[in-house]
């Protein structure tokens, strides 16, 4: 058999061999684009879309432009401007490659009208197939406008594994997204099959003002309102952006957004950062709303890992990974006693008057005129009567009270001092139990309806967290250790981390040779745990994650459990003292606002919204 003769391809078998793995679908194609548009200085950004991309992407940006030396140029594979220094270590850029054109025009047939702002011509450049053309002068305002249509025609293997239209344009309004998400100085519109999509105008004021306006207007106004400012900076590294409160949330992290030094990424290491701060405030799989900004130096990490550029690698990745936490952490503390007030307004959106309900005519005046119809008889004046219905119970006629009948078991009222300095505490003064369960507090211009069970729970597990991050994890012996078969490289994770699962009553010893002996369990995990299941997701989350938070999260689970059976039940009933007593030491906890699952402890309704519900305002 004779051995394979060895060739050199020809370019635009090279050109489309790039394109399979930079331009996977007209996501991709628009992504780059738009980086370049981004990179050469533009400030308004216009994308147009046929059939989700696969027929025509037309992208016009008000760029600095190029001149025919320059499109001839920027059409070749590995061209680029933005290697000034050939260094591929301080890298200031979104694209730096210079591949995406000569790939894309590999695989398409694509054009080029560019101008420079400096220069009265203006030029265009065309490609089909890799075929490229002479540039020939044309008419264009400042910028450049580039348009592609049939994409992968030349490539039909790879058009056949393209989705529908409507989930090709989901994925391009994603990337649109997250670019805009990193600049929110420019301004977006994206439009597709004739009809503007979306429109995201500048932003303008400070970073932070920029970074909130843009993101209120793609993450919508709940984000806005119920988010909390994220920042922290050590040694050359700085973390900002903003975070939901855990009231706000979804059921998968796809609302997660993370950015280096301006560039979207998608990495597990920051999407576990993430997961670990929220890790006792969110369960069930439940994830926060977020989007955090990563400056670094850029010789600290690199971008140059993944061809589509979605990847990094920090040079420090446990530096990282501790700031994000510690800052998303602070800023949970910090918020710890507010729920969302989306919370708010779906109870107030709940109890809007029922249809069915007498159509009682009223004036917005202080003294409603009622119909002779509807009047009570000549026994008493209205003005009196109506004080009786506003009155306290304590102050009405026996009369009165005897015409509201017997109190439910249910809704029992506890009468206390209004004048008492609690009414002006965050979560004011008890005033009733409902259902046995759900405590009614005053406070100083509205009330709280406080679910007892899960503010109790919340109160029980931070005593139970908090004795144990002080290291009172206690350790139970194994009667017999449990003796385990690892490769030496896991082995080798185990050890170096051993300090550290020794702390939360982990013993594990090196037996002989690739085995290894679990010697102790936190008592806490129990007698039915399942060991060798455990060791292999502590390793696997070292491995992936660089982290023992495993082990914790376990712990945490199981003090969670324990919290839930330890608080007080719903049906039990409390007095006025009682109910007092837990709202006070709400106050004194931090993160109250919501229990270990993620729930609300309290809703907050203002009295000017009730006061609206009744047609008072």
């Amino acid at each position: 058999m004779n051995a394979p003769h060895i060739r050199q391809l020809p370019d635009y078998l090279v050109n489309q061999i790039a394109a399979g793995e930079v331009i996977e679908r007209p996501a991709a194609a628009v992504k780059e684009l738009v980086e370049n548009a981004i990179d050469a200085g533009a400030t308004s950004i216009e994308i147009d879309l046929r059939d989700g991309g696969k027929s025509l992407i037309l992208i016009r940006d008000n760029g600095c432009g190029m001149n025919a030396d320059e499109l001839n140029l920027a059409t070749q594979r590995h061209a680029t401007s933005k290697l000034p220094d050939d260094d591929l270590v301080n890298i200031n850029h979104l694209g730096f490659r210079g591949e995406a054109l000569p790939s894309i025009g590999s695989i398409s047939r694509m054009s080029i009208k560019s101008k420079p702002h400096d220069n009265d011509e203006a030029w265009e450049i065309k490609i089909e197939g890799g075929t490229k053309h002479n540039p020939t002068p044309t008419a264009h305002s400042d910028g450049t406008t580039i348009e592609i249509r049939d994409l992968f025609y030349a490539t039909p293997a790879r058009l056949k594994f393209l989705k529908s239209a409507r989930s090709e344009y989901g994925a391009v309004k994603d990337t649109i997204s997250r670019i805009a998400m990193a600049f929110p100085h420019v301004t977006f519109k994206l439009s597709h099959d004739g009809a503007v999509k979306m429109t995201l105008t500048a932003q303008h004021g400070d970073a932070e003002a920029q970074r909130r306006g843009r993101l209120t207007a793609i993450l919508g106004k709940d984000f806005g309102e119920n988010s909390f400012l994220v920042l922290a900076e050590r040694e050359g590294l700085k973390i900002s952006g903003y975070s939901s409160l855990p009231t706000l949330n979804r059921a998968t992290t796809q609302y997660q957004y993370l950015f280096v030094n301006g560039r979207p990424v998608k990495d597990r290491l920051l999407l576990g950062c993430i997961r670990a701060a929220y890790m006792d405030v969110l369960h069930s799989g439940r994830h926060p709303l977020v989007a955090l900004y990563i400056d670094i130096p850029p010789d600290m990490v690199d971008v140059n890992v993944h061809p589509a550029k979605s990847e990094v690698r920090f040079r420090d990745a446990g530096h990282v990974r501790s700031l994000i936490i510690t800052a998303l952490k602070a800023g949970l503390i910090e918020h710890g006693q507010v729920t969302s007030s989306t919370l708010s307004r779906q109870t107030l959106g709940m109890m809007q008057p029922q249809s069915n309900t007498p159509n009682l005519p009223y004036n917005r005046g202080a003294s409603p005129a009622v119909p002779r119809s509807y009047a009570y008889p000549n026994q008493q004046g209205l003005g009196e009567k109506r004080q009786d219905f506003y009155a306290p119970l304590s102050a009405q006629t026996p009369s009165a009270q005897d015409n509201l009948g017997t109190f439910d078991p249910s809704a029992r009222y506890e009468e206390i001092d209004e004048t008492a300095p609690t009414i002006k505490s965050p979560l004011g003064a008890a005033r009733a139990q409902l259902h046995e369960n759900y405590i009614i507090a005053q406070t100083k211009d509205g009330l709280v309806i406080v679910d007892q069970h899960a503010a109790h729970e919340r109160l029980v597990y931070e005593k139970l967290k908090n004795q144990m991050d002080a290291g009172d994890v206690a350790s139970q012996g194994l009667l017999v250790p449990e003796i385990m078969d690892l490769e030496d490289v896991k082995i080798n994770i185990l050890i170096e981390h051993q300090e550290t699962l020794s702390k939360f009553g982990l013993s594990i010893e090196p037996f002989g040779q690739d085995t290894i002996a679990v010697q102790s369990l936190p008592a806490a995990l129990g007698a039915k745990v399942n060991i060798p299941k455990l060791i292999h997701d502590i390793i696997d989350e070292i491995t992936e994650h660089e982290t023992t938070e495993k082990l914790k999260k376990s712990l945490y689970e199981v003090l969670s459990s324990a919290a839930c059976h330890g608080s007080i039940r719903s049906g039990r009933r409390l007095n006025a003292d009682e109910m007092n007593a837990l709202l006070r030491q709400m106050e004194d906890t931090e993160s109250f606002a919501h229990c270990n699952h993620g729930r609300p402890t309290y809703i907050t309704l203002n009295l000017i919204d009730i006061e609206k519900l009744f047609g008072r305002r």
